[in-house]
Parts: structure tokens; C-alpha cells; sequence
């Protein structure tokens, strides 16, 4: 359940839920596994998993979905080997060369005869709806499977006016600034990895990993013009992440310490333990995206 990524969204107008209402809205788009013709599945499924009882977590103000997606591996130069074997038994058999519309048929044909004995392989995304805050979480490190999930959450409830997490200030300029000056705002440490872009078409990429960043080498490149774009931070005692200029937090790792916050509740009772686990974890992701938006100067108003 401990969340390894963040794609933020917020809302562009004030939104509040229901969970009885988002529990019902969601029920119509559950998850089912795929038939034999499939070739995926997505939709909702519980919430805490196999010890969830609902689509929807709620602990306050707080709402934790889950979408289980499914997809058949038909690997295409399987389907390719057994199409060129058919078109060249056709085509010998009748003498003649087949057009693109039999062959594209023939394409469908084999795939649909193919599919009952491919193998699937399952994933799952999840997001926070905070209201509290106007903000969404989406624990993906893929815009594209991100934006997947929005959109099947969108079908569901309706409406969700919600647009990328955007600042003021471009984060680059920020994470550049904090570099050169070798200091963060008080909520964060830097750590040591960095990743720097030119601007310029010509310009290149560099990247730092396991370097102190205050060394004269890591500071030349932006003395010619480089830009920090992705950034190694700790938030408090409790997370390490990476920061990218896209808004993009990817990489988040909770210390054993904090992950250990609930262990005097043991796990007799698996249920409460994940509901205690998400409430602490909840609660330090929105002080994360706070102190993140204080420190990269604010959010870009909303047109």
C-alpha cells in the first residue's frame, strides 16, 4: 500500500465527494478478468486489496481507490511468423499474391484464434483522492498509465476537474538555484544525485549519482548554462524521493523508522493495521506536497 511514486493533479475547481456516492459510481466499472477474446481489462477493484471489503478507502477527508488493469501477451512477432506461414500457403495454394485487406484479415483471424492461449499478467495503480488539499495522487512513475487511471475515474463519477500539478516558478529554476547555493529549504535535504540539461539543442545531459553536488565539477555545468532537472531530496526524517521538472516525485521511499510508526499495533488484525498504515502514510504525503509547494514558491493560478 506504501506508495513508491507520485503524479499530482489538482482540482480547478472546488471538488468534494461522497464516498457512499463514489463507492455506488464505482461499482459499475469494476474489474473483471479477461475472457478468451480480450485482449485487456481495467477497473476498479478493492481498495486494501484481498483484506478490503470496498472500492473505496476512507479515513476522513481521505479516499484510496485501487484499478486493477489485465493484458494478454501475444507477442507480435509470434502473430507475424504464423501470418507469413498462412499468407504462404494461400498464396501457393491459388497463385496469385493477396491484397493488404486479406492479409489484415487474415492478421485478425489468427490473433482472435491466438488469444484463448495467451498468457495475461495483471497490474495495479492506485490514487488518493484528497479533498482536503483539492489534490489527487496517483502512485505511478507514468504520466500515460496516470492519466489512464483519471480517465476511467472520470467515466465513473462523471466529472473530475482536475489539470498536472504546475507552479509559479519553473522547477528547474528552483532546483538549479538551491544547487548553486548549495542549500534547501528547511523541510528538505539534499542528497546525492542530480541529473542537469542544457537548454540548448546542442546542449547535453549529465548526471550525478552517488557525488557531493557541492563540488566544483557538479557546479560547472551550471556556470555554462545547465539546469538542474531531476534532484535527490529527503523530506524530514521520514522520506527520500526525486524531484523532477516536470512535477514528477518519483523513487519515494518511507525510512524503516517511520514504516515502523504502527508497530506496536502487531498484525493480529491485518485490517487495522492497513488502515493505521494508511493514515500515517497519508497524512506525510500531504505534508510533503505541502512543503514542496511552499518550497517551489507556489502554485500556478488556475485560468
Amino acid at each position: 500500500m506504501w506508495f513508491k511514486n507520485l503524479t499530482v493533479y489538482r482540482f480547478n475547481k472546488p471538488f468534494s465527494v461522497d464516498p457512499e456516492s463514489l463507492e455506488k459510481s464505482l461499482e459499475d466499472f469494476t474489474f473483471s478478468p479477461c475472457s478468451s477474446q480480450d485482449i485487456s481489462k481495467f477497473g476498479f477493484s478493492k481498495a486494501m486489496g484481498k483484506h478490503g471489503e470496498t472500492l473505496v478507502h476512507t479515513a476522513g477527508d481521505r479516499h484510496l481507490i485501487c484499478a486493477t488493469k489485465e493484458e494478454k501477451i501475444l507477442p507480435s512477432q509470434v502473430v507475424k511468423e504464423a501470418l507469413e506461414e498462412k499468407v504462404n500457403q494461400i498464396e501457393a495454394e491459388e497463385n496469385r499474391k493477396l491484397a493488404k485487406k486479406e492479409k489484415d484479415a487474415l492478421k485478425d483471424e489468427i490473433t482472435t484464434t491466438l488469444l484463448p492461449r495467451a498468457f495475461s499478467r495483471r497490474s495495479q495503480i492506485r490514487a488518493l483522492i484528497l479533498p482536503e488539499i483539492q489534490m489527487v495522487l496517483v502512485d505511478s512513475s507514468s504520466a500515460a498509465k496516470s492519466e489512464e487511471l483519471m480517465a476511467l475515474l472520470r467515466k465513473a463519477i462523471g466529472t473530475l476537474p482536475i489539470i498536472p500539478m504546475s507552479f509559479k516558478t519553473p522547477i528547474e529554476t528552483q532546483l538549479t538555484e538551491w544547487l548553486k547555493e548549495g542549500k534547501t529549504p528547511a523541510a528538505f535535504e539534499m542528497q546525492d544525485e542530480a541529473e542537469l540539461k542544457s537548454d540548448s539543442d546542442e546542449g547535453g545531459i549529465v548526471r550525478f549519482k552517488q557525488q557531493d553536488l557541492s563540488e566544483n565539477e557538479v557546479l560547472a555545468h551550471i556556470e555554462v548554462g545547465k539546469q538542474v532537472h531531476k534532484l535527490a531530496l529527503h523530506f524530514g526524517q521520514s522520506i527520500a524521493f526525486l524531484l523532477q521538472s516536470d512535477a514528477a516525485i518519483k523513487r519515494l521511499k518511507f525510512s524503516e523508522e517511520f514504516r515502523a510508526g504502527n508497530d506496536d499495533l502487531g498484525n493480529d488484525d491485518p485490517m487495522a493495521r492497513l488502515d493505521a498504515d494508511f493514515a500515517l502514510m497519508s497524512s506525510e504525503l500531504i505534508a510533503l506536497i505541502n512543503a514542496t509547494v511552499e518550497a517551489l514558491g507556489g502554485l500556478e493560478d488556475t485560468i
